[in-house]
């Protein structure tokens, strides 16, 4: 927390470096997860359906109940874990608390709904696969601007990353 307060973030080149690598990672991450949905389903309400319900057409069978339940065991942590220090990042960049907040709160929400959605439209009704497509573009929306505010705030190389901004977005001045 030290390095958020103090701008140290902007001094330390080895910091600055770990970020840098942690983006890249989450970058892989993200053309890996776009890669897995797309090989599974399309942004199409019918391929979804068909992904969790299966078809007789070709010949998938429905997830199972144990599947899925591994599937969201694995992804409910790996993805808190990920979010948790993704988001973290946020305090580094200089923004008003208020936009801090969406950016956290976001990427969290469109998780739970990505991987919820999958469940309610096995278990629930079809009509969730709209759910399912939207928590994915906004989880990989959410993904792609927080990668690109951590590195832009890396590289921005301002002293003002944490308290340089009221809630209205405008700069605090100097006492």
């Amino acid at each position: 927390m030290r390095f958020v307060i103090t701008g140290e973030l902007n001094r330390n080149r080895l910091l600055q470096t770990i970020v840098v690598l942690y983006a890249l990672y989450v970058v892989l991450l993200w053309i890996t997860n776009a890669l897995l949905y797309f090989d599974r389903m399309a942004l199409t309400p019918s391929s979804v359906i068909a992904h969790y319900l299966g078809s007789e057409a070709s010949y998938r069978e429905p997830k199972s109940y144990a599947g899925l339940l591994e599937v969201s065991h694995f992804h409910l942590f790996a993805m808190g874990m990920l979010l948790l220090v993704l988001t973290h990042l946020m305090l580094f960049v200089p923004l008003a608390d208020r936009a801090k907040a969406w950016l956290i709160a976001v990427p969290f929400l469109a998780g739970a709904l990505d991987e919820g959605a999958g469940w309610l439209v096995r278990y629930g009704h079809p009509v969730f696969a709209w759910a399912k497509i939207a928590g994915f573009l906004l989880l990989q929306g959410s993904l792609a601007l927080l990668v690109g505010l951590s590195l832009w705030a890396v590289f921005r190389g301002s002293g003002e990353n944490y308290s340089g901004l009221r809630d209205d977005g405008l700069e605090v001045e100097d006492e």
